[in-house]
């Protein structure tokens, strides 16, 4: 069996769509993928040493991998209403925003493209990771935070307020999904092992919508004593049609978003094919 390293997170939505694939739920047809777990800015850190064959990557992180990596058409985690969330103890206006401190999951994490997209004069951030960040604010350790994955189901219950859902904003903007993370592989490999890695990422994700994936032990394990309710509003809100096929919505949404990037500047260019053939 050939062996592919692949990485993606302890998420829920992750451990759902690669739960048949690394445990041979399905015929992988002579693959063995060997996992790699770690928080999303681990792994586009990862990315950028080109350390694994196939990584989930943050959207933001792709447009500088081009390069190396190639989109696949399955795996993505992107769709409306899915977008994340500026929170604070109290809603801060435009110029509160640009002063204040704020806790982002990371750099390259696709939530900081679109608070930089939201907030360009917002530039006194602090990283940490995403499940620190409301924690962070409820403590006064910085004015805002930036919040991703199960937060948004609980930030409320912690007394945080919304100050802007920057996916609705992007959306408004932009009339676009909302391109969180991708799933991209080695562009230097074989393309009809590209392809059968697209196809055989997409059987995982079938194979979870058919057979009750939240239920399974291994997104139960890693979901950090998260409840089953949460587990489940997760896994709802990231893994769509999206994640079986981008089709033609969902690569234009990737196609905008790497296009906002060269308009607003962060990249002069994508001279790279992005999507798998």
């Amino acid at each position: 069996m050939q062996e592919i390293s692949l990485g993606f997170s302890p998420c829920p939505n992750d451990t759902f769509i690669f739960d048949a694939l690394v445990h041979q739920k399905i015929d992988t047809e002579g693959l063995r993928f060997k996992p790699h777990l770690a928080d999303v800015e681990a792994l586009n850190e990862r990315a950028f040493k080109q350390e694994l064959m196939v990584t989930k990557l943050s959207y933001h992180a792709m447009i500088y991998c081009m390069k190396h990596y190639q989109l696949l058409n399955s795996g993505s985690a992107l769709g409306r209403g899915v977008g994340p969330l500026l929170i604070g103890k109290e809603v801060l206006s435009e110029t509160a925003i640009n002063a204040a401190e704020i806790a982002i999951p990371g750099k390259f994490t696709t939530a900081n493209f679109l608070l930089a997209t939201a907030f360009p004069n917002a530039l006194n951030k602090r990283e940490m990771l995403f499940s620190e960040i409301e924690d962070a604010v409820l403590k006064g350790e910085v004015d805002a935070g930036l919040i991703i994955h199960e937060n948004r189901f609980t930030y409320e219950a912690k007394g945080l307020k919304k100050i802007m859902d920057l996916g609705d904003f992007w959306e408004k903007q932009s009339g676009n999904l909302i391109p969180l993370g991708g799933i991209v592989i080695n562009r230097s490999l074989d393309n009809k092992l590209k392809q059968k890695v697209e196809r055989l990422i997409a059987k995982s994700v079938q194979f979870a919508f058919d057979n009750n994936g939240a239920e399974s032990d291994y997104v139960k394990n890693n979901a950090q004593e998260m409840e089953q309710e949460v587990i489940r509003k997760h896994i709802d809100l990231y893994v769509n049609q999206y994640s079986l096929d981008l089709g033609i919505e969902g690569r234009t949404a990737v196609e905008n978003l790497f296009q906002t990037a060269i308009d607003k500047k962060f990249v002069e260019s994508i001279n790279y094919p992005i999507f798998v053939k």
